[in-house]
C-alpha cells in the first residue's frame, strides 16, 4: 500500500489551524463598571402564553367564579362559563378582554382578571459540529446564537462558522431557515449578527469542507495505517 496518501494530510490539517486561528478587528477595551447594567433590555415585548403555563381567573364582584386554568397542549383555556378560549401565543391582556366579552353574556359588568402564576421557560436546541448539543432551558429573555453555542460547549474544530443555521416554526407551524454569520460575531466584526432566538428555535452548525476531509483522512489512518506508525516532520515516518 502506497505511503503517498498519508503525507496530504499534515497540510490539511495546517490549513484548518490557520483559518481557525485569525485575529480578531481591534475592539475598544470593555469599561471597569458596566452601565447600563449588561444583558437587560430597556423594553422586553409583551409575553405570549405559552402551553403549560398555568394562570389564576379572579372576578372582584362573583368571588365564587374564581378559578386556576392552564393553558392544554391544543392552546386554549377553559371555564365554566367560556369553553375553548384561544390563550397560545396571546397577551394577558388580550385573553383577559375576550373572557370579559364572554363573561357578559351571563354576569352583568363582570370584571375578571387575570394572573399569571407560572410559566413554561424558553427552550431552544442546539445540533450539530458543537461539544455538548442538546435542549437548553431559561427564564427570560430568550437566548442569543453565541449564548446558546456557549451552553453547548462551544463549536468543534470541524465547525462551518461563516454559516449557522436556525430552524424555526412560525405561524401555522410553517418552517423556515435563517443562517447567521457566527464567525462574524466571535471576531468583532459584526457583532449584530448575533441574533436573539426564538422559543423552539433550532440551531444547527454545519461541518466544513476541510472537517470532512479530515473525518475521510482520519477513517483511512484507522482502516491502513497501523496503531503504532507516527508521522514526522515532511512526513517522515518513525
Amino acid at each position: 500500500m502506497s505511503e503517498r496518501p498519508i503525507h496530504l494530510i499534515p497540510p490539511l490539517i495546517l490549513m484548518a489551524v490557520l483559518g481557525a486561528c485569525t485575529a480578531p478587528v481591534d475592539m475598544p477595551s470593555a469599561p471597569v463598571l458596566a452601565s447600563p447594567p449588561t444583558g437587560q433590555l430597556s423594553q422586553l415585548p409583551p409575553y405570549k402564553l405559552q402551553v403549560g403555563d398555568v394562570l389564576d381567573l379572579r372576578f372582584r364582584t362573583n368571588p365564587e367564579l374564581n378559578d386556576q386554568l392552564t393553558v392544554r397542549p391544543d392552546g386554549f383555556i377553559s371555564t365554566a362559563f367560556a369553553e375553548d378560549v384561544p390563550a397560545y401565543g396571546r397577551t394577558v391582556a388580550e385573553v383577559t378582554n375576550d373572557l370579559r366579552t364572554r363573561y357578559s353574556k351571563d354576569l352583568i359588568d363582570p370584571h375578571p382578571s387575570l394572573i399569571l402564576r407560572t410559566f413554561a421557560p424558553n427552550r431552544v436546541y442546539v445540533s450539530g459540529e458543537v461539544n455538548t448539543p442538546g435542549e437548553f432551558i431559561t427564564v427570560g429573555p430568550n437566548l442569543t446564537i453565541s449564548q446558546a453555542i456557549a451552553r453547548a460547549g462551544g463549536v468543534k474544530f470541524s465547525a462551518e462558522r461563516e454559516k449557522v443555521f436556525i430552524i424555526r416554526r412560525g405561524q401555522d407551524d410553517v418552517v423556515r431557515d435563517f443562517s447567521v454569520d457566527y464567525l462574524s460575531v466571535i471576531r468583532g466584526t459584526d457583532p449584530q449578527a448575533d441574533a436573539r432566538l426564538a422559543q423552539f428555535d433550532v440551531v444547527y452548525v454545519s461541518r466544513t469542507g476541510i472537517g470532512d476531509a479530515y473525518e475521510v483522512a482520519n477513517q483511512y489512518l484507522l482502516q491502513f495505517v497501523p496503531v503504532s506508525t507516527q508521522i514526522g516532520v515532511g512526513g517522515t515516518l518513525f
